[in-house]
């Protein structure tokens, strides 16, 4: 009897753990499925093209934005791939709907996508802002950016490795050139957004998705 009890919990304890994985797993939103653009706008430079199922960037400086919504305390997962190391950023925390591409460089931040560059500018970093703490890969296959946006503070995940893991306030390196972002606060909310960075500059994208941060 007490084997069979014992054997019943065990089942139970399974089938709990996988519906608490099921609901978590329904807890993501799709902002980009593969299927639509709509949601989404251009401003600057070059485009976005949808060819099967995917996002690819041409020409720039620009930046593919989600229109539907400020994102506040939340996990954003990007799925892109950057052949030739190609230059392009995920940019989170900008203040305000973006009317330039230039905007949400200073005024919010990039996660940068390029692997070729220091510590400061390479895959997984708020470029210029924070030190890489790893190196993730994020070369020509497809990489997974996961980026976590609890309160001030932001953490960023290449493939499953932990690259940044910034609180607003923490000591960052002075600006050295105009491209580079300026410095000071971010919002804890902000509009997020894809860039194409410039001629000869081609990364895909293939599923953005959200999901509100776990208390």
């Amino acid at each position: 009897m007490l084997l069979r009890r014992a054997l019943v919990s065990a089942l139970l304890l399974v089938g709990l753990t996988a519906l608490s994985a099921a609901a978590q797993d329904g807890e993501w939103t799709l902002l980009f499925d593969g299927s639509s653009m709509d949601g989404w706008s251009h401003v600057g430079e070059g485009s976005f093209v949808l060819e099967d199922g995917v996002l690819r960037t041409q020409g720039g400086m620009g930046l593919f934005w989600y229109t539907g919504r400020k994102l506040g305390d939340a996990v954003v997962e990007v799925e892109y791939r950057s052949p030739d190391s190609s230059n392009a950023g995920v940019f989170i925390r900008i203040p305000e709907r973006p009317s330039d591409p230039w905007m949400p460089v200073n005024r919010g931040y990039e996660v940068q996508i390029n692997p070729v560059g220091d510590a400061t500018h390479r895959t997984g970093t708020l470029y210029s802002l924070t030190e890489a703490q790893a190196e993730a890969g994020g070369g020509d296959g497809w990489n997974t950016l996961t980026i976590t946006l609890d309160g001030e503070r932001t953490v960023v995940h290449v493939n499953g490795t932990l690259v940044t893991d910034y609180t607003e306030g923490d000591p960052v390196p002075p600006k050295e050139e105009d491209y580079e972002p300026d410095r000071g606060p971010r919002p804890a909310e902000g509009y997020i957004g894809l860039q194409n960075h410039g001629e000869g500059d081609t990364v895909y994208y293939r599923r953005v998705r959200v999901r509100p941060l776990e208390e």
